[in-house]
């Protein structure tokens, strides 16, 4: 005797697969603070709530550790490009901020010397000083990209570093 089983087709794992897509979506904005609008937005820069600069993945890092070498050296020691930008990153405690952004100064200092300019960022966390060699998009290029997700820029997108 054959027995079949009813409510094991597609619409079962169809009914499976959105509960698990609406959990996982509820559990995701229940970890976000949904704010309501009380006038224009803030500029970045007001926002109480720090992220990290954004970046493009890093070709080389450098701590300022004890025991390292100079950044100076370290960068002699790097493959050069004119497409690679130097990111000194320095992260400060409460009330330490001054301190932060007089070592991001000392270690852009040393790479100025290097013949390395650096953009400095200086942001809220724990760590030693970095010195990261990356190539990161440009602000033209970053804008460009904004504009066409918007509907407003060209429909291609060139890059000097693409064919």
């Amino acid at each position: 005797m054959i027995t079949l089983r009813p409510g094991t087709g597609w619409q079962t794992m169809l009914a499976d697969l959105s509960l698990i897509l609406f959990m996982i979506t509820a559990a995701a904005l229940s970890k976000t603070s949904l704010k309501p609008a009380t006038g224009p937005e803030q500029p970045a820069a007001a926002r109480s709530d720090p992220r990290p600069s954004p970046q493009s993945e890093p070709l080389a890092i450098y701590v300022a550790a004890p025991g390292a070498p100079p950044l100076a050296e370290w960068l002699a020691h790097q493959p050069r490009d004119d497409r690679q930008q130097l990111t000194v990153t320095a992260r400060y405690r409460p009330g330490g901020q001054a301190a932060a952004l007089a070592e991001a100064g000392r270690l852009a200092a040393e790479a100025g010397k290097a013949g390395a300019a650096a953009r400095i960022v200086v942001e809220p966390g724990e760590g030693a000083a970095r010195a990261v060699l990356a190539f990161d998009a440009s602000d033209d290029l970053r804008q460009e990209v904004a504009r066409e997700l918007h509907g407003n820029g060209p429909d291609v997108v060139t890059r000097k570093d693409t064919p």
